[in-house]
């Protein structure tokens, strides 16, 4: 019987699955995708990343492209999972791997902590002492040999998650408020396009860490002053803006502080993002 080897594998069908899947039909791209319980026709399939057990990973499917949702941050796990997933996958095509990273590596490090940058792009210092750095590191390590690629996300919108909804929460009161600076956002759909991208022209991405954002550096203030609760959030950004002589909004980045350059992604593999501003998701 011939063996099916599936397009995409997606280790972890979470949040991120929402819009992949879907596009994965629309495309045509053959998929299979996993999650703990096996619920909604996925294999039932956990990663120990201290476990050297082969087991688990003999009832994946073989596929031209893995691709890992969840973060690692054991050290040696990220070599593990490769390994573990070639031992049990010795026929057809060689899997190449693409690990969802954070943009939080680079949140604190050098980069940051010398004051001298306001822009981060990919090539940036990051901060190695991190978990998920570490794990990233060595995950890239393998290539050549085997094809390997980090995307580091920054801040996911889409379906369920409404940045609207996080304003209270995240600027609960004025004082908080006031040192609120910038955010980074990407949209579920082009985090999806952006790994179909990988996918289709891995020999572009082999061996490379890259930043992702939808291109845009939102203001916190600004935000807040849109989509505030009544009286309190559009009120406090009123008083900050004459308590500090900002003018205008959104603050550039030079005021508030970070702002990170995804260009390269987007440049390299010929795309643009399609959800390129905030508000409800159609």
């Amino acid at each position: 019987m011939a063996v099916i080897v599936f397009d995409l594998l997606i280790l972890g069908a979470g949040w991120t699955s929402t819009f992949l899947i879907p596009l994965c039909k629309d495309r045509g791209i053959s998929y299979a995708a996993t999650s703990r319980s096996g619920r909604d026709d996925t294999i039932s399939f956990e990663f120990d990343p201290t476990s050297d057990d082969p087991t688990p990973f003999q009832s994946l499917p073989p596929a031209k492209t893995v691709l890992i949702t969840f973060p690692i941050k054991v050290a040696g796990a990220s070599t593990r999972l490769v390994r573990l997933y070639q031992q049990t996958h010795v026929e057809g095509p060689k899997a190449a791997f693409i690990q969802l990273g954070s943009t939080g590596i680079w949140d604190g490090g050098p980069t940051l902590q010398d004051g001298s940058r306001t822009w981060t792009d990919r090539r940036s210092r990051f901060d190695e002492s991190n978990d998920r750095a570490r794990a990233e590191i060595e995950l890239l390590a393998l290539a050549p040999g085997t094809h390997t690629t980090v995307l580091d996300l920054c801040g996911l919108w889409g379906g369920a998650r409404n940045l609207k909804n996080w304003i209270p929460r995240v600027a609960p009161t004025k004082e908080v408020l006031k040192e609120k600076g910038s955010i980074h956002m990407i949209h579920g759909l082009d985090v999806s396009r952006a790994v179909l991208a990988v996918h289709a022209r891995f020999d572009r991405a082999s061996g490379q860490r890259w930043l992702l954002t939808d291109g845009r550096v939102y203001d916190w203030w600004d935000l807040a002053s849109a989509w505030g609760e009544e009286g309190k959030q559009g009120r406090w950004v009123r008083e900050l803006m004459g308590e500090t002589g900002v003018r205008a909004l959104p603050r550039t980045p030079e005021f508030i502080g970070r702002a990170m350059d995804s260009r390269e992604f987007w440049e390299t593999f010929e795309l643009e993002p399609v959800k390129g501003r905030l508000g409800e998701d159609p």
